[in-house]
């Protein structure tokens, strides 16, 4: 079983720190959630239909119709590699863990971004996260979609999971959905906050939609969770004021984690990433002090996500401060 953010119960009894007294930045979920209203009866008791308005609303915030609601992204991460053919799978490094387990079996390469383009005509399956979890690296839209072309043109496969570019959506890749052999992943889960609701699309071509769908079986979201999403994605005055909102947060965090010394942080908007040959040292001082960031072995690393208020903010900053002094 892979490492995951957000294992607070674990650390809580690790360190003998209740529950609620932690500050958790390990998951790089947005913090300031979208606020979701009361859930009518009839989405618990009855089983979800299509034609309820999801694939709708879903379609006019992706624009494309080419999609296919799922459970989180998890389920087509897992499927995926059953659908798609090719031996040579290319993938960032490092990159977000449930990607390259899903491949094995496979002849699997992980590489450098910068050695992603030079490896393009000898792969079968170029999957990348973008932007990159945990290193926040990215690529420009027309690079993505010039080795779409390559790869396609040789029987090959892109495969892009896009659940944290939700601050940046016209980097995305999905208005291309819909191109034979380009697969394009998003969630609810990162940006608006509704990771537990567990709703996700696959943009793809039709006939791997269908045989996806055939795959996963009836009924993957629950009633609750499709009223959720629904609601959420046609939220447009939330949507823009949060990304306005989570830009600054995201400056406000690469500027603290600089003037603390840990480092030049990269990454989106909901989390920054820093590269500590300490990383564990210093993952451990800051959970003695409550607060649980995720480490990365590979390289060594932490990745910081946004406090969810000035309480957590000056918390943070105090805990920064003091990883200079005593242990």
């Amino acid at each position: 079983m892979l490492e995951h953010g957000g294992r607070l119960r674990r650390a809580a009894q690790h360190y003998g720190i209740p529950l609620a007294d932690w500050l958790d930045l390990s998951t790089g979920i947005n913090p300031h959630a979208w606020p979701v209203p009361p859930v009518p009866a009839t989405a618990w008791h009855r089983l979800p239909e299509d034609g309820d308005g999801l694939e709708a609303a879903a379609a006019a915030y992706y624009g494309t119709d080419q999609l296919l609601p799922v459970a989180g992204s998890q389920p087509a991460i897992q499927a995926l590699p059953a659908l798609i053919p090719g031996e040579r799978v290319t993938v960032l490094a490092p990159t977000y863990a449930e990607h390259p387990h899903a491949w094995r079996g496979r002849t699997l390469r992980a590489l450098a971004a910068e050695e992603i383009d030079a490896a393009i005509d000898d792969t079968d399956v170029l999957l990348l996260v973008h932007p990159n979890n945990p290193s926040g690296a990215r690529f420009p839209r027309e690079r993505l979609l010039g080795w779409h072309a390559r790869l396609a043109a040789r029987g090959g496969w892109l495969v892009v999971d896009e659940a944290f570019i939700d601050t940046e959506p016209a980097e995305s890749l999905a208005v291309a959905a819909g191109r034979d052999r380009l697969v394009v992943l998003r969630s609810l889960g990162k940006f608006f906050g509704l990771a537990g609701a567990r709703v996700g699309f696959v943009l793809a071509p039709a006939a791997l939609r269908e045989r996806l769908a055939d795959l996963l079986g009836p009924w993957t979201l629950s009633g609750p969770a499709r009223h959720v999403a629904r609601a959420a994605l046609a939220d447009r005055a939330w949507q823009d004021a949060m990304r306005e909102r989570l830009q600054g947060e995201a400056a406000r965090l690469a500027t603290l984690l600089r003037h603390s010394g840990l480092g030049e942080p990269a990454g989106p908007a909901l989390f920054q990433w820093v590269r500590r040959p300490d990383a564990q040292a210093v993952q451990d001082r800051l959970a003695r002090a409550g607060i649980l960031v995720r480490r990365f072995d590979e390289p060594a690393s932490l990745r910081f996500g946004l406090p969810p208020d000035e309480a957590g903010w000056s918390r943070l900053a105090a805990a920064l401060d003091n990883l200079h002094g005593p242990a």
